[in-house]
């Protein structure tokens, strides 16, 4: 076998292997950071608690896909420090777990508002962040599926 074939026959593999890879991204456009936006989610959303998490949300007809904020207050924690360090740890968390709900939110056909809320007055740990976070996204994923069995 000529050595530039399995050359070509290593790279078609690894650029497959590259094409099944997930990636993970919260880019900025991925976001919520428009004031009046908020406004509305805050108004006119839903919300649900899985402490230590309060978790605001909105179906909204225009497009947009799925947009996310994060706060933590200033209230319980004193020190910028920790409210970012808070939010920092919640927005990894959903990185990793927010594939799954796109690919709902596409049956929908509308654009999906999220903001988290820490409630909690202990800086908390990050396995229980991301367990939290996973069941958050498993009732959004129902809540999902039932606004979509019910149609609109």
């Amino acid at each position: 076998m000529p050595q530039w074939l399995f050359l070509h026959e290593a790279l078609s593999l690894l650029f497959l292997k590259a094409e099944t890879t997930t990636r993970y991204f919260l880019k900025k456009d991925n976001r919520l950071k428009s004031r009046k936006a908020i406004e509305i989610l805050f108004a006119k959303g839903r919300h649900f608690s899985e402490y230590p998490l309060r978790v605001f949300w909105l179906f909204s007809e225009r497009e947009g896909g799925l947009k996310a904020g994060f706060t933590a207050s200033s209230k319980n924690f004193k020190k910028a420090t920790d409210r970012n360090r808070i939010k920092r740890v919640v927005k990894e968390a959903y990185r990793l777990q927010k594939n799954n709900l796109e690919a709902d939110k596409v049956l929908v056909g509308k654009s999906l508002h999220l903001f988290f809320i820490y409630t909690g007055k202990e800086l908390p740990a990050y396995e229980l962040i991301f367990e939290k976070t996973g069941n958050v996204m498993k009732r959004i994923s129902n809540l999902i599926n039932e606004n979509t069995v019910q149609g609109p």
